[in-house]
């Protein structure tokens, strides 16, 4: 096991120059000294001084379709060479017919008429979700969300993001959110199987709308004093959980029940990281509005939308100027994910994807085997986890898995005579959870090498 990686005089010049001049407040440095990259391909980034690290986070899951996509990048440049930018107030050809693109695979799926609408990225259009939401139910203000649940942390996002972190020196603008248990199996209470569990937590979201004392419900008028349930389908910083299959079927069933409107954050798990374009997919039930972002144009541009039914967003209802951005719809970006969509129309992406993701579980389901830190494993296509505790099981250890990141950042580890760094996400409730995101295009053999880097990372932690 190597010292503790020291910067280069080039990098550190560098750094000390961000000391003094970048804020921190968008920054985390999860390492010291933090790393410098200077490429990236496919599955790897390579630092300053050409250290090859395999990523299997891939930018918070926002380049989906591995780094420096040839297609995606070619499509990028071939817009920069036409039509680079153009004022959001006139109309360009990339904006209608990705539009249509997603308004169409809507209908097919759900069986619901929609329209699409442009931001910058995913807070942001949580925020404009949060207009068409209030808008759609005369001004109401309260949502619920989950516990463990991440949905950005501008203003309006991180009122109804269940960390008070992101919200404690800011107070709450406009939104409330009355946060509720998610079905978080493993940390579930013992003696009930996953389905069990996650029909008991919908139950106990029910009560409170059994009499007026409950607090959200008026049987008098059959009015609830809340306008929408904001999910993730499957949680993202919050640990990549996966809830059984029965919940949102049930818990949707409840939410129509009582006029609540149900809205699918989809910027970290959409565009196939599960499998399917949307992960609300896998649940058998008709979301109200899917709000998106990220690998939308596979972290090449910074857009991001809502997909919502035509009753909450046609232009009598949500009327032009309702909300603005300047770079909302920009070509750039429409471009990209025009292309990504051509792209991912022509493979069976979701077949792909399942069974890269089996085949990745497997292999964590073999090193839980074998090491006792490891809690839980569990996955839906490459959205996948792996929960390390004490040595009971159980226990939350983030202090392991911390150094467990930091030695994957020293690239020093080795596998068939090739010298290699790995980088991890951190997620989950106790931050103990690696969050394991790769590109949807790597191939097996970078999985099996993924999981020959996992065990090297495991044996280390074991016996420091």
């Amino acid at each position: 096991m190597s010292d503790i990686r020291i910067a280069t005089a080039e990098d550190q010049v560098l750094l000390d120059k961000e000391a003094k001049y970048c804020s921190y407040g968008d920054t985390v440095h999860y390492i010291e000294p933090p790393r410098i990259f200077s490429r990236c391909e496919g599955s790897y980034v390579w630092d300053t001084e050409d250290q090859a690290y395999l990523d299997l986070q891939m930018w918070y899951s926002a380049v989906n379709f591995g780094y420096a996509n040839p297609r995606l990048n070619n499509a990028l440049k071939q817009q920069i060479d036409t039509l680079p930018q153009i004022a959001s107030q006139y109309l360009h050809k990339g904006k209608i017919e990705l539009s249509e693109m997603i308004a169409v695979d809507a209908k097919k799926k759900f069986g619901l008429d929609g329209r699409v609408h442009f931001n910058v990225g995913g807070s942001q259009s949580i925020e404009d979700s949060l207009k068409v939401v209030r808008n759609a139910t005369n001004g109401k203000s309260l949502m619920f969300a989950f516990e463990g649940g991440y949905h950005g942390r501008t203003l309006g996002a991180s009122s109804i993001t269940s960390s008070y972190r992101y919200r404690r020196r800011y107070g709450h603008f406009g939104e409330r959110a009355q946060f509720i248990p998610f079905p978080y199996h493993f940390r579930g209470p013992k003696g009930m199987t996953k389905e069990e569990y996650g029909s008991h937590c919908v139950q106990q979201f029910a009560r409170l709308f059994e009499t007026e004392y409950n607090g959200v419900w008026d049987p008098k008028v059959g009015q609830s004093e809340y306008a929408a349930f904001y999910v993730e389908p499957i949680q993202g910083t919050g640990g990549y959980v996966i809830p059984p299959m029965n919940f949102y079927r049930e818990l949707k069933h409840v939410l129509d029940q009582h006029g609540i409107l149900m809205v699918s954050d989809e910027i970290q798990m959409g565009f196939y990281r599960t499998g399917k374009l949307w992960s609300i997919e896998h649940f058998d039930v008709q979301p109200d509005v899917i709000v998106f972002g990220k690998a939308l144009t596979n972290g090449l541009n910074p857009l991001g939308g809502i997909w919502a039914r035509e009753e909450l967003i046609n232009p009598k209802i949500f009327p032009p100027g309702s909300t603005h951005s300047t770079f909302a719809s920009n070509p750039l970006g429409t471009a990209v994910g025009l292309e990504m969509f051509k792209m991912t129309n022509e493979v069976d992406y979701g077949a792909m994807v399942m069974a890269k993701g089996k085949f990745f579980l497997e292999g964590l389901q073999d090193l839980q085997k074998r090491f006792p830190i490891i809690g839980d494993v569990d996955g839906l296509g490459l959205a996948l986890r792996c929960e390390i505790c004490g040595p009971d099981g159980f226990t939350p250890d983030k202090a392991t898995l911390d150094y467990m990141v930091e030695e994957g950042m020293k690239g020093d580890m080795v596998v068939d005579g090739q010298k290699l760094g790995l980088i991890l996400d951190v997620g989950g409730y106790y931050k103990n959870v690696i969050t394991l995101a790769p590109s949807l295009e790597i191939s097996y053999p970078e999985i099996e090498l993924g999981l020959k880097l996992l065990e090297q990372l495991l044996v280390r932690a074991t016996n420091r």
